[in-house]
């Protein structure tokens, strides 16, 4: 399999509309704005853009810290939070997977989509206000916590929600220490730059079975082994309080965590005013505004 050329205009980046996958090259640009924009500096916009992702060792302090943990248990005890749709459980269990529009149930977590630290890192890297396309907390206790299979968000994003171009970015905030051995964020630096056009028809509500465990849309092994044989796999360790931003098309995953030692976190994709969704590009109907959102107000 060798990369091809994106087809055409109408849809740049097809996919779940062959019987074989494809490799294509990327045409959009992976950084809009410069180190002017924002406080991200030249040198660390330039690996971004090489690698797909960039590190903060400390965004949160402390204090901070014990604040989103004590509103993650907060959340998890709730019993109408437990009900709402929005949250996800593990596959087998009532184990809390993800709960998603966070910043939406919580006032806590709010605050935390809006503050500079987070957002003015997002705006510098799309070169544009912004908008939250989706937001959630991710638990993954431990010993029960499930895998995240390998995939690239903006898959999912263009085929389910119509995000027309690559122009959004993810950050996962680790609100406990990240460790080797706990399911950390495994990335294929560079992969970015390379579609894998997937195959399979999307059924109607997807949602419903993908939030637990994705297969339709998932890569296949080939792709997947020529992007690891090529770039190689990063895994993200930190202590809470760091933080990963990552590109919408990032080769991402994580294994599932056997150890005593859980590894929450806190997930925002900011998805630029400039690249608001259409219409699903290979699904029948539009996934739930709380997994991605149709309000395109920009943050703050």
């Amino acid at each position: 399999m060798i990369e091809q050329p994106c087809p055409g205009p109408s849809d740049p980046y097809p996919t779940r509309k062959a019987g074989e996958p494809a490799l294509l090259y990327r045409t959009d640009p992976v950084v809009y704005g410069g180190p002017d924009d924002g406080p991200i500096d030249a040198g660390t916009l330039s690996s971004f853009d090489e690698k797909g992702f960039l590190t903060i060792e400390e965004l949160l302090g402390a204090e901070e810290i014990e604040r989103y943990r004590a509103e993650l248990r907060r959340l998890s005890e709730d019993e109408a939070i437990l009900r709402d749709d929005r949250t996800v459980t593990e596959r087998g269990s009532d184990e809390i997977r993800s709960i998603f529009e966070v910043h939406k149930v919580s006032e806590v977590f709010a605050e935390l989509v809006t503050d500079p630290r987070v957002v003015g890192r997002a705006r510098q890297l799309l070169g544009s206000d912004v908008y939250v396309h989706q937001s959630r907390v991710n638990y993954k206790p431990g010993f029960k916590g499930k895998d995240f299979y390998w995939h690239s968000d903006f898959e999912t994003w263009h085929a389910e929600d119509g995000m027309p171009r690559m122009r959004a970015v993810s950050i996962s905030i680790a609100l406990t220490e990240n460790f080797v051995h706990n399911g950390g964020l495994m990335i294929m630096p560079g992969s970015h730059r390379t579609f894998v056009s997937c195959v399979g028809e999307t059924p109607n509500d997807h949602y419903k079975e993908s939030l637990r465990g994705q297969e339709v849309g998932t890569p296949d092994p080939d792709s997947l082994s020529i992007l690891a044989n090529k770039h190689g796999i990063d895994l993200f360790t930190g202590p809470a309080g760091s933080a990963t931003m990552f590109d919408c098309n990032c080769m991402h995953g994580s294994n599932g965590n056997i150890t005593p030692f859980p590894r929450s976190n806190v997930f925002i994709v900011f998805n630029s005013v400039e690249n608001a969704c259409e219409e699903p590009f290979a699904a029948p109907s539009r996934r739930p505004e709380f997994i991605a959102a149709r309000d395109f107000t920009p943050v703050g």
